[in-house]
């Protein structure tokens, strides 16, 4: 199941732009103080840094990930997600625009 809406927030207006404009996302705070943030990753092929656990919800198209110390790309797309651990990073392959939400453990 997709994610469409997400009630009682708290939104940061002023957007987080990564990698000249590839990736923008906005962070949010759900009522219980969870952290979160949803964007949108263009054509692309990057490597994120994580401090915090992540888990990447897809929420309108796909990309493909590889895990660090991974050599496989795996593809995920609408519905589906992936974890990426705490101080790790990854690398997304995006052909059409990707959009997600983060979740941070």
């Amino acid at each position: 199941m997709t994610t469409d809406t997400i009630q009682n927030v708290s939104l940061a207006t002023k957007a987080n732009v990564y990698f000249d404009g590839k990736c923008v996302s906005h962070g949010f705070t759900l009522a219980d103080g969870t952290k979160k943030s949803v964007g949108v990753i263009l054509p692309a092929t990057l490597t994120f840094n994580t401090g915090a656990p992540e888990i990447m919800e897809g929420v309108g198209g796909s990309c493909e990930y590889k895990l660090s110390g991974s050599s496989e790309w795996v593809k995920s797309g609408v519905g589906e997600t992936f974890q990426v651990p705490g101080n790790s990073s990854f690398e997304i392959r995006v052909t059409e625009a990707y959009h997600y939400i983060c979740h941070f453990g």
